[in-house]
């Protein structure tokens, strides 16, 4: 198990090679906006899929062309319906195969399998050492699966009842990835449980057995974090309404209160926070989950940082200690 566990910590499959590719563009793309002016690409499209939303605004100006292509921000509630239901369908056969022994479907198995997921032989999982590890990569399996769904329902109730959408835009490109980014992820999720053929090795049964100081860790600050975002997607809400509640306009003001004391973006932050927990819970040695944070991370800085140029330059009073992204550092 030792070697095995050796030889797969840094192997390259094709879900690792997706999220480390993603992750690498993200990062130049960051940090061609942080590089002088001179050196910024020209090229409109390029500027139009990175910007999104206000951000789009204190860009380069939009051709009609780009324009052409725009669907609403608003639009971004249509991720978390996909998110719910195919990471709710996945997690149904999951808690089938882990309290009922119930295989996966064959074409589940087979694109688990063409994504990189791990198959386990009898052999690897005949010392008390070996089947430990493999029950807990079970449950964090099953709890991180568990976040997902629950994140996404949350996400997909503040945008029905909770946030105010300006008339803000997507680029198409923009929409399609968002749509296709929670299948993936969910995919990503579920080939991290260790299976013998179809089926999960560790039983229901003995799954709570399983558990280990991590994932109550892990746990603590899904919950934390997600509570953390939730009030700031109040607050941000909260700045277009009057004291009754009521909507009143949709234009853009300064965010007090919370993790928008040290950030401008802390709903980003929070987002990070999230996944990071997820990393936790999965014992912080999955590579592939490390990968995915690595994604987040750089995506969220990029947004972030252009939420931050905008501020800058629409607010004069803005504060001056408050950072992009990361408290005290950018």
């Amino acid at each position: 198990m030792a070697g095995w566990a050796g030889a797969e910590l840094w192997a390259l499959n094709p879900l690792r090679t997706v999220w480390l590719a993603l992750a690498a563009a993200f990062l130049l793309a960051l940090l061609l906006q942080l590089a002088p002016a001179g050196l910024l690409p020209s090229c409109a499209l390029f500027q139009d899929l990175i910007r999104y939303g206000k951000t789009k605004l204190s860009g380069p100006r939009r051709p009609a062309v780009c324009r052409a292509f725009d669907v609403p921000k608003r639009y971004f509630s249509h991720f978390y319906v996909i998110s719910v239901l195919w990471n709710g369908f996945l997690l149904w056969f999951l808690s089938q195969s882990l309290f009922l022994g119930a295989p996966f479907p064959d074409w589940l198995h087979a694109l688990l399998r063409t994504l990189g997921a791990t198959q386990f032989r009898a052999l690897e999982l005949e010392s008390k050492a070996s089947q430990m590890l493999v029950g807990e990569l079970a449950l964090s399996t099953f709890l991180v699966l568990v976040f997902v769904w629950v994140h996404s329902l949350r996400r997909l109730f503040e945008c029905f009842y909770i946030s105010i959408f300006s008339n803000a835009v997507i680029h198409i490109v923009q929409y399609c990835f968002g749509l296709v980014y929670y299948v993936l992820v969910g995919l990503t999720v579920l080939s991290q449980v260790p299976m013998e053929d179809k089926n999960v090795y560790v039983l229901g049964k003995n799954l709570l057995l399983q558990a280990r100081w991590f994932h109550i860790l892990g746990m603590m600050m899904f919950f934390w974090s997600s509570a953390h975002q939730y009030k700031c997607h109040v607050i941000l809400s909260n700045l277009r309404r009057n004291k009754k509640g009521v909507i009143v306009h949709c234009q853009h003001r300064i965010p007090f209160g919370d993790w928008f004391e040290y950030v401008s973006s802390a709903n980003y932050l929070a987002e990070l926070m999230i996944y990071i927990s997820m990393a936790v819970t999965f014992g912080f040695h999955n590579l592939t989950w490390w990968l995915v944070v690595t994604y987040v991370f750089f995506s969220q800085a990029l947004s972030a940082f252009f939420n931050h140029t905008f501020y800058k330059s629409t607010f004069v009073s803005y504060p001056k200690h408050r950072k992009a992204f990361l408290p005290f550092l950018f």
